[in-house]
């Protein structure tokens, strides 16, 4: 499955984090990405990837107390140290993986304090982005729809644009997931066009529900087609399954049988 990645955090959740590795190389799958793999150490997860003989493309920052609310640091004028200590495990998880992306989660902010949190998020994805650029990893940032996480500071894809250009890195990039892009925007693969040159990662998944492509609204057999000719990097399934997780690829002969883009 070339190119395809199947995301841990989100798929065979039937067994624990641990144990998914085999589930995704017993699915046909070479390489994953997850959100966040710091319940395990570095030698754990290194392990099981060699094990079963995988890579890892992607993962994210710690970001903060999950718990308690928190979906990532950057926008916090209050806790910038903890900002910058997030980015230095990233890092060594990252290079001890060697995971080459890093996603950064903005946080949660509230309207009243969107314009001094830009601010803030804009100094430390520059941070951030100079550290990570000393290990040659690429930091990249998502939009999130509102329905699935209010009052995240990242929610409008043009936005994001807009930050990308004043932090002004070329190891900083942009997340384009046509699940968020099109519960925000609608036209996901017209804006997919239109941001093309900045996009350094590719997730998918169905709407309304987040399930596997099929299950919902986007024509998923016209955006691998557009994919195969456009895109050349990875494409992260980060949707969660209607069912059993093995049997959330079925889609996957259909879509061959559509566009060979595999």
């Amino acid at each position: 499955m070339n190119k395809l990645v199947v995301n841990l955090s989100t798929v065979f959740l039937e067994v624990p984090f641990i144990e998914r590795f085999k589930k995704a190389r017993e699915s046909g799958f070479s390489s994953v990405e997850c959100q966040f793999p710091y319940a395990h150490t570095t030698k754990e997860i290194v392990q099981e990837m060699e094990r079963n003989q995988l890579s890892m493309v992607l993962l994210n920052l710690p970001p903060g107390d999950w718990e308690q609310g928190d979906r990532g640091l950057a926008t916090d004028p209050s806790r910038v140290d903890a900002f910058k200590k997030s980015v230095r495990q990233g890092i060594k998880y990252a290079t001890a993986l060697n995971v080459p992306r890093i996603h950064c989660m903005a946080g949660i902010v509230s309207e009243a304090n969107r314009e001094h949190a830009k601010e803030v998020y804009v100094s430390n994805l520059y941070y951030a982005g100079s550290e990570l650029a000393k290990y040659d990893l690429t930091l990249l940032i998502e939009p999130i729809n509102p329905y699935n996480m209010p009052d995240y500071f990242l929610n409008n894809l043009h936005q994001a644009a807009g930050i990308i250009k004043e932090v002004n890195l070329p190891n900083v990039a942009l997340q384009f997931d046509f699940y968020h892009i099109e519960r925000i925007h609608g036209n996901s693969l017209s804006l997919y066009d239109q941001y093309t040159d900045i996009i350094g990662h590719v997730q998918i998944a169905d709407t309304p529900s987040r399930h596997e492509p099929g299950t919902g609204e986007i024509d998923y057999q016209q955006v691998f087609g557009h994919l195969k000719n456009t895109y050349k990097g990875y494409i992260g399934l980060e949707y969660t399954p209607k069912g059993r997780s093995e049997d959330s690829f079925e889609w996957l002969t259909t879509m061959k049988k559509g566009s060979e883009w595999i």
